[in-house]
């Protein structure tokens, strides 16, 4: 359908024209503040067949215009018993008959559907946001578990290696800096304190018993660390510039 006037389309892309597109469509010689105010005499209301609106006038001053529903087209198209009328008139007819289509009504119900949806969609992205920066609020107020917290809440004694992997550390290190520190020697196989540290409960000796491959029994003595001692560990390492990983970034 070729566009004979100009129709525009309002937020729930119902159709409308404005009145000085179509007081030039119809050819009208009287000036529009005057032919308009006529055109209402036959009975149109304000607010419900029409909306005055601000306008760019020629002059460059505001000017006023309308909002015509179209109904109220039609029905000025009628009144002004001209060729040109008669044929806006049935401009319009054929634009309501395309506008209340099966195919246009379903259109305009997807697209409805579509904003509904996609209003969801972001309504439920800034719940989410807002939920996840309540998380993470609540999680920052909550107070950090320390690594001497975590010490206390543990009661079982506990291998070099665990203590080791507290700070990234291999047993084979972790021992080799405690021997570095005066803390302990190594004889055979086994770790043990000096003298100075011996008594302080720091550590624990376990036997272990296990068949040799000549199929006799054998024991062998594993050191393990009592709390106290990891905590011991804890200070001279964070002494010496190292921090358990949980404690790192602080």
């Amino acid at each position: 359908m070729n566009e004979l006037i100009k129709v525009n389309y309002d937020a729930e892309q119902k159709p409308f024209v404005m009145g000085r597109d179509l007081y030039e469509a119809l050819q009208i010689r009287t000036a529009y503040m005057h032919w308009f105010p006529r055109m209402c005499e036959y009975g149109f209301e304000e607010g419900k067949d029409f909306m005055p609106i601000l306008a760019e006038s020629s002059g460059g001053r505001p000017g006023i215009d309308h909002q015509l529903t179209i109904d109220m087209a039609k029905e000025i198209c009628m009144i002004q018993r001209t060729e040109i009328g008669k044929r806006c008139r049935e401009y319009f007819l054929e634009l309501e008959r395309r506008w209340n289509s099966p195919e246009a009504v379903m259109a305009r119900a997807l697209q409805f559907a579509n904003r509904q949806l996609t209003l969801a969609q972001e309504q439920n992205a800034l719940l989410l946001e807002a939920n996840a920066v309540q998380a993470q609020q609540i999680r920052e107020m909550q107070p950090k578990s320390s690594y001497y917290d975590v010490v206390l809440a543990c009661k079982d004694l506990i291998s070099i290696t665990e203590i080791a992997k507290d700070y990234g550390w291999s047993a084979k290190k972790m021992n080799k800096w405690l021997k570095t520190q005066g803390v302990q020697f190594k004889q055979g196989d086994i770790w043990f304190l000096y003298q100075q540290y011996a008594e302080m409960g720091y550590t624990s000796t376990k036997t272990s018993i296990f068949h040799g491959t000549d199929g006799l029994p054998h024991s062998k003595v594993h050191t393990y660390w009592t709390q106290k001692g990891r905590l011991f560990i804890y200070q001279l390492m964070k002494a010496d510039g190292h921090l358990p990983i949980m404690e790192q970034g602080w």
